[in-house]
């Protein structure tokens, strides 16, 4: 047996790559490095191919067929480090429309170059997944007592669940979602994290070469995304953050830079933004547009900031936003592996907001609390009844999730659930 399979820890996107293996020619997998990506596709490959060893990307280089095997399906790690690899493929799939040929992984988007090298989108052929790092059921850190789906079909619960520490959840925040930062001692959880970050900025970004770009504005710009993380900011508040201008003409020049720059951590898929619901709420024309931006994983804004376990645990007001953030990664997660979308609302004008929106694949949505602390509940409780009195649509259900907590319960008096995230699944 392949001794990645016998080591191999279940993924949620492992049940939609089978699915998708059994209609498609090809699924490419897209994701930041290091969430797991070459590891989950081996789980399901009977050959694999390393695009990052010369011999291949030179066999590749003179033409793409070379580097194909007999035995399917077949994985090609980072196939863009040769572009031309997408349009064989897609020939390949057609010449007898077998499914499950290929499996593709990529850690970046192509540049508008590269993109030239492709000649045809691979519709009908090769499906497209996301992947992210692992949430807290991945990594085997929540129970999974309670779903989504549970919630969504109005399932009745009321029992205890195992109450994680505030110091245990700071560690899960710190440590991340990367598949080799589990088995990591808790004094160097940080250390993974830290050299990711270095890594974008020293090599990654430098790997584009659309143009060159200066490693210490990356650096600052990253340093403001995770300041303002989980918040709906624009390029403005980013510049003010790391540059003095003095006029319009220097302001919009440094938007041009900061749109480039992190159009850059989009394409190595560093970002995740959350976008804006929309919905008829009193006005619709005060609802707030901008997207909540993220960086992948919460252990990345805490690399960034210098933050350790101990600092949340004597800095309440970031630890609530960072767990928070952690939330919303697996929210995220869940909600993909469900085919549904993860958004948030925000009123303009009374300043009414929902942490998180949940709509699912029949129109369905849920309205999401995230608190830290159970002193924080009934304030929860409010914003969300709150939400629920002035939008027309009601939700399917409302939910607070929170860090410490010993119980999964559904409120008598106004039917909200209160879970901790430890305890959650799809």
């Amino acid at each position: 047996m392949n001794p990645a399979k016998e080591k191999y820890r279940k993924r949620l996107i492992d049940d939609k790559l089978s699915r998708y293996l059994n209609v498609f020619g090809a699924v490419s997998i897209e994701g930041p490095r290091e969430c797991g990506k070459t590891w989950t596709s081996l789980n399901h490959a009977n050959s694999v191919v390393y695009m990052t060893e010369k011999d291949k990307k030179d066999l590749a280089n003179a033409n793409p067929k070379y580097i194909f095997e007999d035995l399917r399906p077949q994985l090609i790690d980072e196939w863009q480090i040769v572009p031309s690899i997408w349009d064989a493929v897609r020939h390949e799939c057609d010449s007898d429309h077998n499914k499950g040929k290929f499996i593709l992984t990529g850690s970046t988007t192509l540049t508008k170059e590269e993109q030239e090298e492709v000649f045809h989108s691979g519709v009908g052929r090769i499906a497209t997944l996301k992947m992210y790092p692992m949430s807290l059921y991945e990594s085997g850190d929540s129970s999974g007592e309670i779903s989504l789906l549970d919630m969504l079909n109005n399932k009745n619960v009321g029992k205890s669940a195992k109450k994680y520490e505030l110091d245990e959840i700071a560690e899960l925040i710190i440590r991340g979602g990367w598949p080799e930062n589990l088995e990591v001692s808790k004094e160097n959880i940080d250390l993974i994290p830290s050299n990711y970050i270095e890594n974008v900025i020293n090599k990654d970004i430098h790997e584009r070469k659309d143009h060159k770009r200066d490693s210490n504005k990356m650096r600052m710009i990253l340093k403001s995304l995770a300041r303002n993380e989980s918040s709906p900011i624009g390029y403005d508040t980013i510049v003010k953050d790391i540059a003095e201008y003095e006029n319009e003409s220097d302001l919009v020049e440094n938007r041009k830079t900061v749109a480039d720059y992190i159009k850059v951590l989009d394409s190595l898929y560093l970002t995740s933004n959350q976008e804006a619901y929309s919905i008829n709420y009193r006005s619709s024309k005060r609802i707030g547009k901008s997207a909540k931006r993220h960086l992948v994983d919460p252990s990345l804004s805490c690399a960034l900031l210098g933050l350790s376990v101990d600092k949340l645990m004597h800095d309440f007001n970031t630890f609530g936003l960072m767990f928070e953030v952690l939330v919303e990664r697996d929210l995220r997660i869940y909600m993909d592996y469900l085919d549904g979308h993860l958004y948030h609302f925000r009123d303009n004008t009374s300043g009414d907001e929902v942490d998180a929106i949940l709509e699912f694949k029949d129109g369905e949505y849920a309205a999401i609390e995230i608190k830290l602390n159970y002193r924080s509940i009934d304030s929860a409780k409010e914003s969300l009844l709150k939400f629920y009195n002035n939008v027309s649509k009601k939700p399917k259900f409302m939910c607070i999730i929170v860090g410490n907590y010993s119980a999964i319960i559904k409120d008598e008096e106004t039917g909200i659930y209160i879970i901790p995230i430890t305890a959650l699944k799809p």
